[in-house]
């Protein structure tokens, strides 16, 4: 069966910047936060990082998957010397490999549910891309350490799970709102 392409609006540079500077943000403060943590099963990045993929799925909602692609490329240039800059090198390599993977995939996720309902999209968008992110992060960043770092990767998954669902309402606010501005 064909899918219909998406009426989608004109992705414009400042549209672009927006959506990059949005998610180098995201990038940055996770990067950040996970290095402090909460408990012996989570750490503060795990409730930031979960809106990398509310960026990616409102800019494949509007503008469409090339536009969404575009801003994760983009997005993991600037990942790139963020965590270069904050992080420490492991921590720096894991964070790029994850996101731009688990980016990739949201993508491909969102953009195949698309025409379902309007949660479906991304709750399973968001339930994929974030066990693929933080199977990679976490096994590239602490494997082999001391750190409690098994118990801090299943309380992540279990957050950025919950935060998913947390978001689901703004996503459907501004979905709605992007859906209307195209008219």
């Amino acid at each position: 069966m064909h899918r219909s392409a998406p009426s989608i609006s004109r992705f414009t540079l400042r549209s672009l910047l927006l959506a990059v500077l949005a998610m180098g943000a995201v990038v940055l403060a996770s990067n950040v936060l996970v290095q402090y943590p909460i408990n012996d099963w989570l750490t503060w990045g795990a409730f930031s990082y979960p809106v990398a993929f509310l960026v990616s799925n409102l800019v494949n909602l509007r503008f469409g998957v090339h536009a969404a692609r575009r801003v994760a490329w983009c997005g993991f240039a600037l990942a790139v010397l963020l965590s270069v800059w904050v992080a420490t090198p492991r921590i720096a390599l894991a964070s790029c490999t994850a996101f731009i993977s688990a980016q990739l995939l949201d993508i491909a996720v969102f953009d195949r549910l698309r025409a379902g309902n309007w949660w479906r999209a991304p709750a399973v968008a968001t339930l994929c891309s974030a066990t693929l992110d933080t199977t990679i992060f976490w096994s590239i960043a602490f494997a082999g350490s001391a750190l409690p770092w098994v118990s801090w990767a299943l309380g992540d998954l279990g957050v950025k799970l919950a935060m998913g669902v947390f978001l689901l309402a703004p996503f459907r606010a501004l979905a709605w709102r992007a859906i209307s501005m195209r008219r």
